[in-house]
């Protein structure tokens, strides 16, 4: 596989002294990235995931390069687990006595199939990661949000809910799904000043996107559908993020936006060639333009 592009440094500026976040999914990429942004604007940062040794070694980095007081803590949690996320919020809450807002990150794909193939076990594991996962959060992150009177919560979508990706399965499901949790969360708690927004990120250069590689006809279609031509990092995304949990964002919420180098102005990439090593043309045959 080739290796993951470096992340450019983010730019800092404080503005977030004193306040506490948590960040699902932290242990890599964009998670990562987003809990670096935090720490290094002055926030106390949870991160959580499932694997012990992944995060101590991101909370590592992060620490490194925190500033204005910010600091960095990692608790392993499952977001699909109830239990495990109001632990996991109630830690990240415990510093402040209040939370200050949360990005939902942790979520994933499944097999790639055309939905006549699709296991339901698989696809149903799908939407619990990403949509039940997202709501978990919700729900335990909103008291805590409402007791610092106010905060901001970001749920990780992806050009896939909003964009075709033939194949993808439960995740194109999944990621529209956080967008519309999102806006009723925004209608639903802006009498309590709790923000609700989507990302949107096209091909980021992480560990997982590293596993497609550069020389596939899929890899060439993301370049081909995307007006800058290139493809981004953990950090695009993190900037997007830490803006929307500021104080500079104060008036956005329910909305969802695109950091993709403008991928979402054309069409979703092609998973064809990953698709046929899988299933063979006659698994998809249906899916196909006749011969």
């Amino acid at each position: 596989m080739p290796p993951v592009e470096a992340e450019p440094v983010a730019r800092v500026s404080g503005g977030l002294e004193g306040t506490a976040f948590l960040v699902t999914g932290g242990g890599t990429g964009i998670g990562r990235a987003c809990a670096a942004a935090l720490a290094a604007d002055g926030a106390a940062v949870t991160i959580c995931g499932r694997t012990a040794e992944r995060l101590e070694d991101a909370a590592e980095r992060i620490a490194a390069a925190a500033g204005f007081g910010g600091s960095v803590q990692s608790v392993v949690a499952d977001v699909t687990d109830e239990a495990s996320m109001q632990s996991a919020v109630a830690k990240a809450a415990a510093g402040t006595g209040a939370l200050h807002g949360c990005i939902a990150n942790a979520g994933g794909g499944g097999a790639m199939a055309p939905y006549a193939l699709q296991e339901v076990d698989e696809f149903l594991r799908v939407l619990h990661l990403n949509v039940l996962g997202t709501l978990l959060c919700v729900k335990h992150t909103v008291p805590w949000m409402r007791k610092a009177g106010g905060g901001s919560f970001v749920g990780m979508s992806s050009i896939a809910g909003h964009v075709t990706h033939p194949y993808f399965g439960a995740y194109t499901v999944g990621k529209a799904g956080i967008e519309e949790m999102m806006r009723n969360a925004a209608d639903e708690y802006g009498p309590a000043r709790i923000r609700f927004n989507a990302v949107r990120p096209g091909f980021i250069a992480t560990e997982i996107m590293s596993a497609i590689p550069r020389d596939s006809d899929v890899y060439r279609s993301y370049i081909e559908n995307t007006p800058l031509g290139d493809v981004g990092n953990g950090a695009d995304v993190a900037a997007l993020c830490r803006f929307l949990v500021g104080p500079e964002a104060r008036w956005v919420t329910g909305t969802a936006i695109d950091v993709d180098g403008g991928h979402h102005l054309r069409r979703g990439p092609s998973f064809l060639q990953f698709a046929e090593a899988m299933h063979g043309r006659e698994g998809l045959a249906g899916t196909l333009a006749p011969e």
